[in-house]
């Protein structure tokens, strides 16, 4: 990616966005350092905190110094804009809004699932972004198909599973995976034809997938390890999370 942004004057063309694992103020600015090198770039358009999935990590961020590398990265115009990541609980959205404003600090971003069955089951949509639109941070939608369970599931169509997330109001962006060239040229075909969900018709597919997402069986994000970079590294565990 950075060989291909460096060509040709592509980076003024593209907003990029980047992440961090990393909770303290060391971590946090070589972090951001090794990702400007390998984009070869000089700065990010947006560089989130990612993957909060533990109670303790919105306090972490504040508590370690990760909150303070990202102001001074982007008083120094390494980053323009600073948001966070989750899959796991709104609750652990919702706190770290909460520390945010606590520490006088308001977010831009947040990114967290909006899909289907989201809206039924420990839901982001309805927990979350009423209150990131009461704060003024934007609102970024992901896993608009449960990372394809919803499709494995059968309680969705790909299409119906984008056009719902897309139709969602105060949802920014959409973000989709883009495997193949056919799948890409399905989700260009959305964006360039897109018309939002009637009422009615939001209603039908919301019923429809009510059953599918009793117990988030389907959003496995939520209710396993099987997406959490720290189930995958346990190297990244400490004593302090376990």
């Amino acid at each position: 990616m950075g060989k291909a942004l460096a060509m040709d004057g592509r980076r003024s063309k593209v907003f990029l966005m980047s992440k961090n694992c990393e909770r303290d103020y060391a971590g946090s600015m070589k972090c951001l350092e090794d990702s400007l090198r390998r984009l070869r770039t000089d700065h990010l358009d947006l560089w989130q905190f990612h993957e909060l999935v533990y109670d303790n990590d919105p306090d972490w961020i504040f508590e370690k110094g990760g909150i303070k590398a990202a102001l001074e990265a982007r008083k120094a115009g390494k980053v323009r804009f600073i948001g966070f990541t989750g899959h796991k609980d709104p609750q652990i959205h919702r706190h770290m809004l909460e520390v945010a404003k606590r520490n006088g600090f308001r977010f831009d971003t947040v990114q967290m699932p909006i899909n289907v069955l989201d809206a039924h089951y420990r839901s982001f949509e309805k927990e979350v972004l009423p209150m990131a639109q009461q704060d003024g941070t934007a609102v970024l939608g992901m896993k608009s198909m449960a990372a394809g369970l919803i499709l494995e599931a059968g309680a969705a169509s790909a299409v119906d599973c984008l056009r719902y997330a897309m139709s969602v109001p105060g949802i920014g962006v959409t973000i989709t995976g883009c495997d193949s060239e056919g799948v890409f040229e399905q989700a260009l075909w959305l964006a360039t034809t897109f018309e939002p969900m009637a009422e009615e018709e939001r209603g039908k597919l919301l019923a429809r997938t009510a059953p599918f997402a009793k117990g988030g069986k389907w959003e496995k994000f939520k209710t396993t390890g099987m997406f959490d970079g720290t189930e995958q590294h346990k190297e990244w565990l400490t004593s302090a999370r376990l």
